[in-house]
């Protein structure tokens, strides 16, 4: 079975547009959780434009589900992790000017030690995820690092489905059987919706989690959180 982790980001951002505290973010994460939500997803960007240094810790004391923290390994965001040891960590590449993770590692550019970084990770008990595109070299290289899961950059899927689904998601389905193989769990996130999820679900049964967050939450403006996160899972059982 497929796990869904709501990412909170655009809630923080919304709540930031006016200041104060509305919507509550905290509030938020009980509420997705007691709708059916399997995980709750944060990336603590240094500009804090949506969530915050405090949000982090304030659901890290309320969080029932897997918490995920993602962002990029510098040294602000490994205290957070060693501070907070959440269930899982999610390593991208996109450094604090980035707007979005649009992209996944690649061994051209690498600028960090994610083998030792991971090793560390690991001893604190997290598992760990980096953020790829569906590319076998990659797999081979998170095999290699220790990581526990790949987390598939779904982006480029999302927009070849509404060209081609059955195109759109061939490397997908050939990166994900192959992480099988060699024992690596695959997550997918990244522009993940309600038209979409469902044939990539189809398509490759294994996959472990997906993160979806800011079509989520513009989902929700017309059904609903809670009827939002229910029909997202609708599509992943």
């Amino acid at each position: 079975m497929t796990r869904l982790s709501v990412n909170v980001n655009k809630i923080a951002t919304l709540r930031n547009a006016r200041g104060g505290d509305n919507p509550n973010l905290v509030q938020v994460v009980k509420d997705c959780e007691k709708y059916g939500a399997e995980g709750i997803t944060v990336h603590p960007r240094n500009d804090e434009r949506h969530v915050t240094m405090k949000d982090v810790y304030d659901i890290a004391s309320i969080v029932k589900t897997d918490f995920n923290i993602e962002g990029y390994p510098d040294k602000r965001f490994l205290k957070i992790i060693n501070d907070i040891v959440p269930d899982q960590v999610t390593l991208v590449p996109d450094p604090p000017e980035v707007l979005t993770s649009n992209i996944g590692w690649r061994k051209s550019d690498l600028n960090v030690d994610l083998k030792g970084i991971i090793k560390d990770i690991k001893k604190l008990g997290s598992k760990v995820v980096i953020f790829i595109d569906p590319d076998i070299e990659m797999i081979d290289f998170a095999k290699e690092i220790g990581s526990d899961r790949i987390e598939l950059y779904t982006g480029t899927y999302a927009k070849e489905y509404l060209k081609n689904r059955e195109v759109s998601v061939t490397d997908y389905v050939n990166a994900s059987n192959y992480a099988k193989e060699i024992g690596i769990e695959v997550n997918a996130g990244h522009d993940l919706d309600l038209n979409n999820l469902r044939y990539l679900k189809k398509s490759i049964p294994h996959i472990y989690e997906v993160s979806i967050g800011h079509a989520l939450v513009c989902d929700a403006i017309y059904l609903g959180l809670e009827k939002t996160i229910k029909s997202y899972l609708n599509c992943l059982r």
